[in-house]
């Protein structure tokens, strides 16, 4: 199983971003996904997530109306697009599955991938 996040990177506040996770080893359209983040020296944080079926989303209120997810099981990636991007936006961001997962801020992930960096400064 991997799951490979990317598209992070350095932008200016306001700016926007698009970050792809894209799934192997697993049979993607059965996979509830989440992005997390972890900001320095502060506990790891879901974001936001989707349901196995696409049939709901769930964000962190601090990124509501700015961060938006979607799937695209042909392809086996989530993606989370960002925008008007904030400094306290700056993480390192993960992607994580659970097996008909609803994608839920306590949904029981337990396939992690490797994080990508987005760093927004002010």
């Amino acid at each position: 199983v991997q799951l490979q996040a990317f598209g992070g990177g350095l932008v200016h506040s306001g700016g926007s971003l698009r970050l792809s996770c894209e799934a192997s080893g697993i049979t993607f359209r059965r996979y509830g996904m989440g992005w997390f983040r972890q900001a320095p020296g502060k506990e790891r944080k879901f974001v936001a997530g989707i349901a196995w079926n696409g049939g709901s989303t769930s964000y962190l209120d601090s990124v509501k109306g700015r961060f938006t997810i979607s799937r695209d099981n042909a392809k086996n990636t989530v993606y989370l697009q960002m925008i008007s991007l904030k400094p306290e936006d700056t993480a390192v961001y993960y992607c994580a599955a659970e097996l008909y997962g609803l994608g839920t801020r306590n949904a029981d992930f337990n396939k992690w991938g490797q994080g990508t960096l987005v760093t927004v400064s002010s």
